[in-house]
Order: structure tokens, then C-alpha cells, then sequence
């Protein structure tokens, strides 16, 4: 029986390379007979999924993210066909469209190996969720389509029943060489009886519609298409050139995200972040037009007018009563290497009249782990001496020794949020931040969770020690002109708080 298997496998690989088969074929949801996705009984996997990473061989060649239509052409087809077929049978299909949430961000620190590894699963997964005739599709850069083969009576309940599962089936642990791996999904999904019209492009168009609906909701959101639902305008070609401008135009914008005490809930800070509003493409992402920005040299730039923005934020509470305690900035490789550094923060401290320990320095792991520049360090250790705290930012994905964060003089480890992610569920992260948070202790510094998103995550890092928290479940960026109503809302539901008894250890 394994020979046999090993032998079909080995078949089909080599019609794979033969080009024998369509890519989309190659791809077909449950090309080894899955579980039927309205609640029939499980079927038996009679066909491994091996042959999806040969499919998938050459995921380096696919175009970038921005070039929608190139990627989706194969999916387009498909739906084409898939129509025709539907009508002949008065039948229904529908369109699904998953982007892996901070896909980028995953490739940038584990690397493409681990990257296509996490396709590889996450498309197995789906398929075992998925009929015989379905269709699966990897169209690059994290994002994922589905779509299903024409059946009579399809409604919009099974749909998003399908949806859910398909969303769960991604949420399991991918195990690494020396840990675990939490991924979630952001999925848009459109029916077609209500697109604006019954056509591929139209059909394929409102799916990617909800899908940057239900991005704009996440992470880990699901969007049904409605009607008035637009996909934001492709991003220009241009665009190293339209960032530039807009950082001329001060349309690159900052907002804040608060971080609250998991003793007692109180605001005990903000992080300043950057967001671009684009005219036509709406807000765009930092991980969109940092890389630019840095290719282009004007990373000082920006840092320069995030910096003006977070004591303007602070000035603004201030005025208002509202003890806001201290505001995160992030400093670039860029903005680190200047020299005169600590002299413009002193400068701009002092204008505003504020006092040091309220602006938090927050520099990424990798930065310090991998840096050998005495330029860096000299000004790490000035804003220190200045009395600015130091954040290790994304901590656990560099490879900082005690010795760094003591050259340093690193005062608060922000735990990254890939060990935070299902944290309520997986024995493995709740032991990795367990050692995180003793080695803290012991070492007398402070910890903030990022990307916090549920109550159980939230209630398992306060049992476990972690002093503060931040992410989308409590709440997400905003500009300032929001922070006053939601401080003043977030203040009225705080009553007396009992304190969480932490693990020892």
C-alpha cells in the first residue's frame, strides 16, 4: 500500500513537470478526497498532498502583491469556467479569497524556506476542508482563493459556516525546527447571485472586495461581500516617488496605539505608529512603504516628523487632564546610525517642555543583535543616560544575549507577538514566555505583550507575569483627535480591579 501511494505520488509529480497539468488543476482542493464542507461525514484521504510543494516549486516567480491582476488571471479563468458550468446546471458557486495576516512580516524574519512551508500546510489544510471538486489556488505573497464547484441551492449560511472552517483550519500550530508557528487569516468571500454581475471579473472583483474589507477588521476577520463594497485602486508603480511626496505633504500620518496594565487595566502608555493616506488607495500599511522609504534614504525624515508628532501627543493629553504616563517611538537602523542623535532629541525635549522618561525608545532585537556599530550603541546609551526607557522591540525573534540588552541598557523586553498568538491554548508559547518573563524578572526588567488579541491572551500573559499588553484586543491605532474619547471610555469601565495571582517561577 506505501509503495503505492509513493508510486501515484511520484506520478503525478512527474506529469507536474511535464506541464502535463494546468497549475489550477495541480491545486484542486481536495486532490486527495477531503472532508465534505456542509457536515457530512469525513472521508478517508486516499491521495497525499505531498505534490502541492512541487506545485509550488516556483513561488519565487510570482509577481508582487501589488500586481493584482497578473496573480489572479489563473483564478479568473476558473471562475469563468465555473460560471458557465453553473448556469447550464441552474446551479451556484461562490469566490473566497485568505491573506495570511503579516505575510510579509512572517518571510522577513523566518526567511522564504519557512514561508513556502507555511503555504504548503496552510493549502493541505484547506483542502482537507474542501469537496473533490473544488478549487484551490496560491496566488501569491500569503494570500489564498478558493472556489467552489457549482451546486444547486448554494445560500450565503453554508457559505460562511465554509468560511469559518476554512479560517479555523488554519489557526493550528505549525511546528518549526525549535518551536511552533501561529499564522491567522483575514477571508472575503462573495456569492454569485450577489455580485453586481454574474461575470468573472465582477465575481472575483467583490470577493477581493470583502477580503480588504475584512483586512481593514483584523487580523483573523471574515467579510461578506455587500453592496458599495469597493477593492482599493493598485498601488502606482510610482510609488517610491508618491511616498516621498507625501512625506512632503504630510499625508504620512501617526497614530496611537494604547498599552494598558494587566494588574490593574490602566493606560500606562501609547506607541506612536506611521500610516500613509493615500488619495486613491485609501490607508496604507507601514510594511507598504517603509521598505521605499528606506530605499530612498528618508527614514530620518519620517523619524523626524514621527518625533514631532508623539511630544505633540503628549502636550495634547497633557492639556487635557489626562495623564497619559509616556508614548512609544521606533527608532530605524537609519535614524540610530546619526550621530547627532541624542543631541535632537534633547533639543526637541526641551522645546516642549517635557521631560525625558515620557518618551520610550523602542529599538527592534535584530538591531541590537546583529549590531557592531559603535554609532548605534554610543546613541542607544546616550537617550538612556538622557532619561529615555528603552524598549527591545519584537523580542524573541533576534538573537539578543543578556550581554546586548545590558550594553544597551534595555530597560522593557516588548515580547513579540508571534509568541503571544493562541498563547491561552498552547502549552509550548505559555512556557516559552514563562522563561521570557523569569529571565525578565531576574534581570530586573519590565515586559509588554504585542499583538494582543483575545480575553484568554490577555488574562493568560497577566497569570503568567507580563506586566503590560498592547494589540487589537484592546484596542487598535487611532489618530489623536480619537485617543481623548476612547482614554475617557476605556477609564469608565475600569472599576476596582483585583490583582491576577501570577505563576511563580
Amino acid at each position: 500500500m506505501v509503495r503505492t501511494g509513493q508510486e501515484r505520488i511520484a506520478g503525478i509529480a512527474a506529469r507536474l513537470r511535464a506541464g502535463h497539468w494546468p497549475q489550477s488543476l495541480a491545486l484542486i482542493g481536495a486532490a486527495g478526497l477531503a472532508t465534505h464542507w456542509f457536515g457530512l461525514a469525513a472521508l478517508i484521504l486516499a491521495l497525499p498532498l505531498a505534490f502541492l510543494a512541487l506545485a509550488l516549486s516556483d513561488r519565487r516567480q510570482t509577481p508582487p502583491l501589488t500586481d493584482e491582476a497578473a496573480r489572479s488571471v489563473p483564478m479568473r479563468q476558473a471562475i469563468a469556467d465555473t460560471l458557465g458550468t453553473a448556469r447550464q446546471g441552474r446551479a451556484r458557486t461562490a469566490c473566497l479569497l485568505l491573506q495570511i495576516d503579516e505575510f510579509q512580516t512572517l518571510t522577513d524574519r523566518h526567511g522564504l524556506a519557512t514561508a513556502d512551508r507555511v503555504i504548503v500546510q496552510s493549502l493541505e489544510r484547506l483542502a482537507r476542508t474542501l469537496r473533490p471538486a473544488d478549487q484551490l489556488f496560491d496566488l501569491g505573497a500569503g494570500r489564498l482563493g478558493v472556489l467552489l464547484a457549482p451546486m444547486p441551492g448554494l445560500t450565503l449560511g453554508p457559505l460562511l459556516a465554509l468560511a469559518e472552517r476554512l479560517r479555523a483550519a488554519l489557526t493550528d500550530p505549525i511546528p518549526l525546527d525549535a518551536a511552533t508557528l501561529h499564522i491567522s487569516a483575514s477571508l472575503g468571500l462573495c456569492l454569485d447571485a450577489q455580485a453586481p454581475a454574474r461575470t468573472a471579473p465582477a465575481l472575483y472583483d467583490a470577493c477581493l472586495a470583502a477580503l480588504h474589507d475584512a483586512q481593514h477588521h483584523g487580523p483573523s476577520a471574515i467579510r461578506a461581500y455587500g453592496r458599495g463594497m469597493t477593492a482599493p485602486a493598485p498601488l502606482p508603480r510610482a510609488l517610491a516617488e508618491e511616498v516621498t511626496t507625501a512625506l512632503q505633504e504630510r499625508r504620512l500620518i501617526t497614530w496611537f496605539q494604547p498599552q494598558i496594565c494587566t494588574d490593574t487595566g490602566q493606560i500606562t502608555g501609547f506607541e506612536a505608529l506611521a500610516r500613509w493616506q493615500h488619495p486613491t488607495a485609501g490607508l496604507i500599511a507601514p510594511a507598504e512603504f517603509l521598505p521605499l522609504l528606506a530605499a530612498s534614504g528618508r527614514m530620518e525624515v519620517l523619524g523626524d516628523a514621527m518625533l514631532a508628532n508623539a511630544l505633540r501627543a503628549l502636550q495634547t493629553w497633557d492639556h487635557l487632564g489626562l495623564d497619559i504616563p509616556r508614548v512609544g517611538l521606533n527608532l530605524s537602523p537609519e535614524e540610530l546610525r546619526n550621530p547627532t542623535l541624542p543631541e535632537k532629541f534633547a533639543w526637541e525635549l526641551d522645546r516642549c517642555d517635557l521631560a525625558a522618561h515620557r518618551l520610550v525608545i523602542e529599538v527592534l532585537e535584530t538591531v541590537v543583535a546583529t549590531s557592531a556599530d559603535d554609532v548605534i550603541t554610543r546613541n542607544i546609551a546616550a537617550l538612556a543616560r538622557m532619561g529615555c526607557p528603552i524598549d527591545l522591540d519584537d523580542y524573541g525573534t533576534g538573537h539578543a544575549s543578556i550581554a546586548t540588552i545590558r550594553r544597551f541598557a534595555v530597560q522593557r523586553l516588548k515580547i513579540d507577538r508571534s509568541y503571544v498568538t493562541a498563547i491561552d491554548r498552547d502549552p509550548d508559547q505559555q512556557r516559552m514566555v514563562g522563561a521570557i518573563l523569569s529571565m525578565a524578572d531576574r534581570l530586573g526588567l519590565g515586559t509588554l505583550a504585542e499583538g494582543v488579541e483575545t480575553a484568554g491572551e490577555h488574562a493568560m500573559l497577566a497569570q503568567l507575569g507580563c506586566a503590560h499588553v498592547q494589540g487589537f484586543g484592546i484596542a487598535r491605532p487611532m489618530p489623536l483627535e480619537a485617543t481623548p474619547d476612547w482614554i475617557a471610555a476605556h477609564r469608565a469601565k475600569l472599576g476596582p480591579v483585583p490583582r491576577i495571582a501570577r505563576a511563580k517561577g
